[in-house]
């Protein structure tokens, strides 16, 4: 707008034709940015200059929504990387856009697992309104780091130390668990142990691996 259409018409006591021409005045109301209405001045005149004039209120409408030029793509991310939280845009034939987010989470299977659903609202200056929505799924996949007591070879008199073993995670909290086997020797005094340590995460994700003790009879009697 502003159209050329004539929404007047009139009639003469003498003429046929009644010569119609308009002004148009930028006035306030509607919702239409950033003109909303107009107050047209219309004057009917005959061949003889007679002329009288009409005024009308024409209000401009916006039914039709805004447009997303832009919206961030879903992805899943692990659970120790900063998220990428971009934003939308959108357009309108009329009145401009203006971009809203909300967010809502739902929880994982796990405590380091969640779904981060963001939705975007564009709104023009008319209300009329479109929805898009991005998804992130942010996952734990990663098995905690183990570290375990070194092998080592000791003689059956000496001292068998049982030492801990320890492990971090990505993510969360970590239990460590210990399942010790011993084999026997040729002889009493001879065999091994292996200590086979596994590490799982909150999230069921394990890591393992073994210490093996070595236990030797090397001195004679006295």
């Amino acid at each position: 707008y502003p159209d050329e259409i004539i929404y007047a018409s009139a009639t003469d006591n003498c003429d046929l034709d009644v010569t119609i021409t308009f002004a148009d005045n930028q006035v306030s109301g509607g919702c239409v940015l950033p003109i909303g209405s107009y107050l047209r001045v219309y004057t009917a005149t005959d061949d003889c200059g007679n002329a009288s004039t009409s005024t009308q209120i024409i209000i401009l409408a916006d039914d039709t929504a805004p447009v997303f030029t832009s919206v961030p793509q879903s992805y899943t991310i692990e659970c120790d990387l900063d998220l990428v939280l971009d934003a939308a845009t959108a357009q309108d034939n009329c009145s401009g856009a203006v971009v809203t987010v909300s967010e809502s989470i739902t929880a994982g299977d796990c405590p380091a697992e969640y779904t981060l659903v963001r939705t975007f609202t564009a709104t023009d200056n008319c209300d009329n309104a479109t929805l898009a929505t991005q998804t992130i799924t942010v996952v734990d996949t990663t098995a905690p780091v183990l570290s375990i007591p070194a092998d080592y070879t000791a003689e059956c008199s000496d001292a068998h130390p049982m030492d801990d073993a320890s492990a971090t995670d990505n993510c969360g909290e970590v239990t460590i668990s210990v399942v010790a086997t011993t084999i026997p020797g040729l002889c009493a005094g001879v065999y091994s142990i292996t200590r086979e340590f596994t590490a799982t995460d909150d999230c069921g994700n394990a890591s393992s691996s073994t210490q093996t003790i070595t236990i030797v009879d090397t001195t004679n009697p006295v």
